[in-house]
């Protein structure tokens, strides 16, 4: 099973590689992971480009606060967004508005695995 740690490398290569995958979104998305792969990332989106890197760098426009195996089955699609929202499995800080965009960037990793 692909660890935390490869999604987001695959997602920061895809952004390096087509940064209009962002669609146009200007903003720091921070992920607060908890559980057996714990650790802090954030998706930096710039108009001309976007990365991921480990650990808190930016102050963060959107935090989401998810457990480590939630969060690879949100992005395997296994797991809807808004039903680990409502159910309390993910839970979010910041703009709802970027939260709400958040698939158009974790499309990306599954754009990679293709």
């Amino acid at each position: 099973m692909t660890t935390v740690k490869e999604i987001f490398q695959m997602i920061d290569s895809q952004l390096k590689e087509d940064p209009s995958r962002a669609d146009g979104i200007v903003a720091v998305y921070q992920f607060n992971l908890s559980g057996e792969e714990a650790g802090v990332y954030q998706v930096i989106l710039r108009p001309d480009a976007g990365s991921v890197v480990e650990g808190e760098r930016e102050a963060s426009d959107c935090t989401l606060t998810i457990d480590s195996n939630d969060f690879k089955k949100l992005v395997e699609g296994e797991l809807n967004g808004t039903e680990a929202f409502m159910s309390g499995k993910l839970r979010i800080d910041g703009d709802m508005g970027l939260a709400l965009r958040l698939q158009e960037v974790l499309s990306a990793y599954n754009h990679a695995k293709q």
